[in-house]
């Protein structure tokens, strides 16, 4: 599929007037990373649908249309999620994380936060404070990986069997994500159109559009930060007994950044402050999770009426897995890409894929979609539901196809996509956003700042 196939297949789930795509100018071709699939087609066309849709919500707010253009080895690139605070750059894997080879196969575990790293190894009968990697290795040959699989899900933690695209599309799970689109918009609600503020001459095309996001692993991030690369005014809501990754310092440019307790009155008290007087939710909580702290979608219908919410999964809300937790590592295993990717290279280990691309074309989409429900909800009133997961748009990176020798590509110097800045972290080094408007360029305005810097208020 060309990119501007995929673009297509993108925007005709949203709905946009379809005049819009002969705005856009994608340039570059498939492979500009080492992979067989086609993850720098997947890359520009879903940022180049963030940036349309944030600009025809700016034409509905009364600015003219504008082009759009991305180049595909810089969205690639910029995919890829590489930052240096300081001048240098973060470990991205805990060392138990990765795969292992099992009694019958492989699986990966994540074991980036504290507590799936402990469900992990007491799984595997290891102390936590004293086991070391080698120790991993082993005992996991003691499991077959399906069995694995379900007592990390059942204990708390996470990992994913490695399956074939074959295995995969036969399991519960497989056809549950086969028969979702890319990505769903639903009216949940009858309201008012909300109230925006005025785009002023010369304003990116979101100024004003005040941005709610509750999330933390890296696609929910990405959402928000695309749409702080369009003006919106984005505030990030942690908790202060969470833990972060290290990409925050990267993934929170443009954003605002406080905190509020959900185990607390206060905490409440303060994010119902911030969901009425927000346009738009941005939510990654596991399915179910929100709704258990009451603030599922009827709840916020009672507190915002007219609000757009986007609410990611991992592998979407139907099917066996609908509550499981996951991460784009653990989607790639679990839905085949890891094998495949593998077997292209000639070799019988799984192989990942080049980047994070699962997150962050997820990412790309949340704010698209976020663009386009709230268009609708000027146009229609209502109350508006987007729901994407790392597992339909994996099956829609699929697809696209495969790239033939894309293997073989060299890996690009990401020097000529780096941009610098001050932080509250330190010097970011990071990636300069890729999709380029005609008439009001995209960017951040605001620093990178550390959970809990700003206040909770708009």
């Amino acid at each position: 599929m060309s990119p501007n196939q995929a673009l297509s297949s993108i925007w005709q789930l949203t709905g946009l007037p379809e005049e819009a795509l002969g705005l856009v100018n994608l340039t570059g071709q498939d492979p500009v990373l080492p992979s067989s699939f086609a993850v720098g087609t997947a890359a520009q066309a879903t940022a180049a649908a963030a940036a349309l849709a944030a600009c025809e919500l700016g034409h509905c707010r009364g600015a003219p249309r504008q082009a759009v253009s991305v180049d595909m080895l810089h969205a690639a690139i910029e995919c890829t999620g590489w930052f240096s605070v300081d001048g240098k750059a973060p470990e991205v894997w805990d060392k138990f994380s990765g795969l292992y080879r099992c009694a019958d196969g492989w699986v990966r575990v994540h074991a980036n936060f504290a507590h799936h790293r402990e469900t992990a190894l007491r799984l595997l009968g290891l102390e936590p404070e004293h086991a070391k990697r080698e120790d991993a290795e082993r005992a996991m040959l003691g499991w077959k990986a399906m069995d694995f699989e379900d007592a990390a899900a059942r204990s708390g933690g996470v990992a994913a069997a490695l399956r074939t695209f074959v295995e995969w599309d036969a399991s519960p799970q497989g056809r549950a994500v086969a028969l979702q689109p890319l990505f769903t918009i639903d009216r949940i609600g009858d309201a008012e159109p909300l109230v925006l503020p005025s785009l002023p001459s010369g304003a990116r095309p979101l100024a004003g559009i005040r941005v709610l996001e509750l999330t933390r692993i890296l696609a929910g991030p990405v959402g928000g930060r695309t749409l702080a690369a369009y003006g919106a005014d984005v505030m990030l809501v942690n908790s202060p007994h969470l833990p972060n990754i290290e990409a925050i310092a990267d993934t929170s440019r443009g954003k605002r950044s406080c905190h509020a307790d959900l185990r607390t009155d206060e905490g409440h008290a303060t994010l119902a402050r911030l969901i009425s007087g927000a346009h738009v939710m941005v939510q990654g909580y596991r399915p179910g999770a929100l709704e258990g702290l009451g603030y599922g979608p009827a709840d916020l219908l009672a507190l915002r009426p007219g609000l757009v919410q986007v609410s990611l999964s991992a592998y979407g809300v139907q099917g066996p897995w609908g509550t499981r937790r996951g991460f784009d590592s653990l989607v790639q295993t679990a839905m085949g890409f890891n094998h495949a990717e593998g077997e292209a290279a000639g070799g019988a280990a799984p192989r990942a894929l080049p980047m994070q691309i699962m997150d962050e074309a997820t990412g790309f989409l949340i704010a698209a979609g976020a663009a386009t429900a709230l268009r609708r909800q000027q146009r229609e009133g209502g109350s508006w539901h987007v729901q994407v997961s790392l597992a339909q748009t994996a099956g829609w990176l699929r697809g696209l196809g495969r790239v033939p020798g894309g293997l073989q590509a060299p890996k690009p110097a990401r020097e000529p996509f780096l941009e610098r800045s001050a932080s509250g972290f330190g010097e970011l080094q990071a990636m300069r956003h890729s999709a380029q408007l005609g008439r009001t360029p995209a960017g951040y305005a605001r620093p990178s700042v550390p959970p809990g810097h700003s206040a909770p208020d708009w």
